[in-house]
């Protein structure tokens, strides 16, 4: 090779790089344009939230990172939980019932039953106080000797005493998909939202928990308009098939193969505006600098 075409060579070669770099911001500038342009906003379940202190310790902490609001818990300090809002201007879209699971609707046990419809209740006035337009519900457990069938029915028959509370408060309830032998299928959850025939209840879609089952992009054009909040989840199936379903929550957002460009295009197709909020292990928030990180990864994911 002769020193004219070496070098011939490596001005294409440089000339090419030095384009592809100078594309590079209008690429990022994209990227960020349509993040703005797509209607959600960032918040994270508290019972993730890897950073330690007290509320508004951790509020500031999720202030700083770059969240917009947070999920709470219910059955929390209300005072504790304002005073940490109203300080940092964090928004709480949603509360996640904080017994659903010991007190399941769907038990054959009247009182379990009971005590589960008026923790729901409860969730329901917490909301309120917050400024949250929907809980998260937890509906049953079909295991342990309850079928599918039983927790259809004993946990509808228990959410209807609650849409009274739900009209009176102005909070929606909101059903997610879990694991839980109970809506696996997207049709199923349509079929159980719209048998209450009420618009105080929704869907709140977890996208990594379908996972197991078949791909988010999938339920969302099914589900529609029911959806009121969304769960931003990681799953990967390679994991899952090679070792066993709960490993295949076993990666970081962005590590797994969700499809976020199918599902963000998905929940584009039905007009889904509103919050995204992420449930990922405390590990990936546990202090200031995870925390940053996680909201880039979080923006990246809403600009897909």
């Amino acid at each position: 090779m002769n020193a004219r075409s070496t070098r011939r060579d490596f001005l294409t070669t440089t000339g090419a790089a030095l384009a592809a770099a100078a594309t590079l911001p209008a690429v990022l500038h994209a990227a960020e344009a349509s993040a703005k342009k797509r209607p959600l906003r960032k918040a994270i379940m508290w019972a993730t939230v890897g950073v330690q202190g007290s509320v508004i310790e951790r509020f500031k902490a999720l202030k700083a990172a770059g969240f917009e609001g947070v999920e709470m818990m219910s059955h929390m300090d209300q005072d504790e939980v304002l005073r940490a809002r109203d300080e940092t201007g964090l928004g709480i879209p949603s509360v996640c019932g904080a017994h659903h699971w010991a007190q399941p609707l769907s038990s054959a046990n009247p009182g379990i039953r009971e005590k589960g419809l008026e923790a729901l209740k409860q969730t329901l006035r917490d909301a309120k106080r917050y400024g949250a337009s929907s809980v998260l519900l937890v509906p049953g457990v079909a295991r342990d000797g309850v079928s599918y069938e039983e927790c259809w029915e004993r946990s509808i028959a228990e959410i209807r005493k609650a849409i009274p509370v739900a009209e009176e408060t102005g909070v929606k309830i909101a059903i997610e998909n879990v694991w839980n032998n109970f809506i696996t299928k997207p049709e199923q959850g349509v079929e159980y939202v719209d048998a209450f025939k009420s618009p105080w209840v929704g869907f709140h879609f977890d996208i990594g928990n379908v996972g197991r089952y078949s791909p988010a992009e999938t339920w969302i054009p099914k589900l529609g308009k029911r959806i009121l909040q969304l769960h931003i989840k990681e799953f990967d199936t390679r994991l899952m098939t090679a070792e066993s379903p709960g490993k295949g929550f076993g990666v970081e957002l962005l590590a797994g193969n969700n499809n976020w460009l199918a599902i963000m295009k998905a929940l584009d197709d039905i007009g889904y505006k509103g919050w995204g909020i992420t449930e990922q292990s405390g590990e990936q928030t546990k202090d200031a600098e995870k925390l940053k990180t996680f909201v880039g990864k979080l923006e990246r994911v809403f600009a897909s």
